[in-house]
């Protein structure tokens, strides 16, 4: 790529050959994980760790309004606690840092949302394994061709590029779209609730 144009051209031709229907799909698991008031763990490493964080920070916050009394979505980032994550890498294995967080937390039908642009990280690959162990159920976010990963989720989203930043890119954009999407379901589930209520 040698200028801005070409890059926001392989950006829109990347974004124009996702899969909407797999977007939509994974919307609805993260939609009946607040339902069913499950938690969602999401973990990453380096870009997709912050990304992780993000996500899990729009889904926790951002779809609660205060003073509603609406329910909280359950979102925790596996990224987020830097002592647990030296400990269990200078003690055991980086490969353990987010595996053996879930086994202390993970519950059935909790999901399990990994980011990987290459699908190979040791650390996601392993994490993913538990949680499949827990009968909770896994997503991936990934790029390429989506490595080992991909055969490890329920539910897969993979960027086909092998650009790293288009990839992470559109990582980004996907965590947005879902956000909105679960955020919009839960308002308009609730206004439902409020129009049933108050017809009863």
């Amino acid at each position: 790529m040698q200028n801005a144009a070409s890059y926001f051209s392989v950006l829109e031709r990347s974004a124009s050959s996702l899969d909407w229907n797999q977007i939509d799909f994974i919307a609805r698991i993260l939609c009946c994980a607040y339902e069913e008031e499950k938690t969602t763990f999401l973990f990453g490493n380096g870009g997709s760790a912050a990304l992780a964080s993000h996500f899990a920070c729009d889904l926790a916050k951002g779809t609660w309004i205060p003073g509603d009394g609406r329910k909280r979505f359950r979102a925790v980032a596996l990224t987020d606690n830097l002592p647990i994550l030296t400990a269990w890498a200078n003690d055991s294995s980086y490969e353990d840092v987010f595996a053996e967080q879930l086994r202390g937390l993970i519950q059935p039908d909790d999901v399990a949302f990994a980011i990987s642009c290459s699908g190979n990280s040791r650390n996601v690959l392993k994490a993913l394994e538990v949680a499949r162990e827990a009968g909770a159920v896994t997503i991936g976010l990934g790029g390429f061709e989506g490595g080992f990963m991909k055969s490890l989720c329920d539910r897969a989203l993979i960027i086909s590029s092998d650009n790293m930043q288009i990839i992470e890119d559109l990582h980004l954009s996907v965590a947005h779209c879902l956000f909105t999407l679960v955020r919009n379901q839960i308002l308009q589930e609730d206004f439902k609730k409020v129009v049933a209520a108050r017809a009863s």
